[in-house]
């Protein structure tokens, strides 16, 4: 029962935001720039990325504008990806099930 919770707590939106928040930081740090500069270099208000880095709020435009300005925007393209295959079985397997064009109502 503790490692669900553990999980759960790892998975957190707000954990993750945070984390997310903290690696820009450190890309940030270790690529010498300051928060003004980012600032300047993404046109993200300063406020904004104060705000991002201490609580990890941010809209999802100005974090990719961070990310190409960090040089991590590999990781957003790679978000939702599809599944890379081991096999032409696992290919054909996923050929034959039919993909979803919305979601049910309840």
């Amino acid at each position: 029962m503790n490692d669900i919770h553990n999980i759960l707590d790892k998975y957190n939106p707000n954990n993750v935001a945070k984390d997310i928040a903290a690696r820009a930081k450190q890309l940030r740090l270790a690529v010498n720039i300051t928060q003004q500069q980012l600032a300047q270099k993404t046109g993200v208000s300063l406020g904004s990325i104060k705000r991002f880095e201490t609580t990890g709020l941010i809209s999802l435009q100005n974090l990719l504008r961070i990310a190409v300005t960090l040089n991590a925007v590999d990781d957003f393209t790679n978000l939702f990806a599809h599944t890379n295959y081991s096999s032409i079985d696992e290919v054909v397997k996923h050929q034959k099930v039919k993909k979803r064009q919305r979601a049910r109502s309840h």
